[in-house]
């Protein structure tokens, strides 16, 4: 969900994961992912301090930490997972195929009340699997659209409220030579995503109410199809083909003042205020209005049973989802806090300003189906083939056809 960054920490973890030395200390391995976009703010510098911190109040356990970039996080614990050597704790972009193994404690087993109940709902719900939550909600984000103001204004434009509109300002801005009237990043870093938004702006989804894939549903054909006519065809989405932009790339070309519009989670904030650009954001236009539902994005914290320690893992889990490291993690990386209590005090406060509109969206946003267990193989499949979908000559209904038929048999475990 957000954003892909060079490896740092590159610490070995295989082996040894959860034992305790001669001095009878418990030592609790985490494997994390890092947020960060250099050395200067990585995730290994946040766990660092905020280990320093517990381990001064908890003389009998120690935590090690290992960050991994989002390239390699969820490959390098399940290759630990295969080998029988399973980190205490992981925090990674899924958790419902290792819930479903019976590998994973619940959030019951581990966390206080308190903490336990002070998660966001629809957040909390999506940690389940069988009505039970094991994924921990870790990190969230929402989207929004983001518009270059100085662009817009240059063009007359106001925000579009609906996809008719939308398409209309990207006439507009092509005519005025903008590079990306409209940035549509369909590559295979994070396609799911893109994809997701329009297909629910246009009445459709993934999944139905209880969890089923409605891939090729009327509405998501019919979603794809208005993309590929009314933008794509019109070439009103740049000069690289969606199946080939990636959203790094075309966040990175709205840093740089080359696109009118794009679909931006709150990371792009501080991006663009860098290189000057003068920006504004509005909700998701839908196909008739404001979307219904906007995407809600968020990572997992999971904890494996196989080391034991579960009254240690619970006590630190409890540290970390304190408001104060909540709102500290949110704050470093521009993301959305999972609590109620840390959302509270970030929608209050002055310096959060830039987040209250995704703040806002975030409860009556839809999440990916991660209690599929099958959701990582579907996710996948998505980012290679989707682009093909709105390509010159593509088939809506047939990419997403076959993305269907493999979704169904993925479900089904065959």
């Amino acid at each position: 969900m957000i954003a892909v960054v060079s490896a740092l920490g590159m610490t070995a973890v295989l082996g040894g994961c959860g034992l305790g030395g001669d001095s009878g200390e418990v030592t609790l391995r985490l494997v994390a992912a890092d947020y960060g976009d250099s050395a200067s703010n990585s995730s290994q510098k946040y766990w660092d301090a905020l280990v320093k911190a517990y381990e001064a109040k908890h003389s009998g356990v120690k935590i090690d930490v290992s960050v991994y970039s989002w390239n390699e996080v969820d490959a390098k614990t399940k290759a630990m997972v295969d080998a029988g050597e399973a980190p205490d704790m992981a925090q990674i972009g899924a958790y419902a195929d290792y819930a479903a193994a019976g590998k994973l404690y619940s959030t019951a087993d581990l966390l206080s009340i308190p903490v336990e109940a002070d998660f966001l709902e629809p957040l909390a719900d999506a940690g389940q699997v069988d009505h039970i939550q094991y994924g921990m909600p870790f990190a969230a984000s929402t989207r929004v659209l983001f518009y270059n103001k100085t662009l817009f204004t240059a063009a007359g434009l106001t925000p579009p409220k609906d996809w008719s509109e939308l398409a209309a300002d990207a006439e507009a801005l092509k005519a005025r030579g903008v590079k990306y009237p409209f940035a549509l990043p369909l590559g295979s870093e994070e396609a799911q995503a893109e994809t997701m938004q329009w297909l629910l702006g246009g009445g459709g989804g993934y999944t139905d109410d209880i969890g089923t894939y409605t891939l090729d549903s009327t509405q998501n054909i019919s979603a794809l199809t208005w993309l590929r006519d009314n933008l794509v065809d019109k070439g009103l989405t740049g000069p690289v083909a969606p199946a080939k932009l990636n959203r790094a790339d075309a966040f990175a070309a709205f840093a740089n003042g080359d696109v009118g519009m794009l679909n931006g989670h709150p990371t792009l904030i501080q991006q663009a205020a860098k290189k000057g650009v003068k920006f504004g954001t509005v909700a998701m236009p839908g196909r008739t209005g404001k979307a219904k539902t906007t995407m809600g994005v968020a990572d997992w914290m999971t904890a494996f049973k196989q080391n034991g320690h579960r009254d240690q893992i619970g006590d630190f889990l409890d540290y970390v989802y304190s408001e104060k490291n909540v709102l500290a993690f949110s704050r470093e990386y521009d993301l959305l806090p999972v609590t109620n209590s840390a959302s509270k005090e970030m929608e209050a406060s002055q310096q959060d300003q830039a987040l209250r509109p995704f703040l806002q969206e975030l409860p009556l946003s839809t999440l990916y189906p991660v209690g599929n267990t099958s959701w990582a193989t579907v996710s996948a499949d998505i980012k290679q083939r989707i682009g093909q979908a709105v390509s010159a000559n593509g088939s809506p209904a047939g990419v997403l056809g076959q993305l269907q038929a493999a979704a169904s048999l993925a479900e089904s475990g065959k």
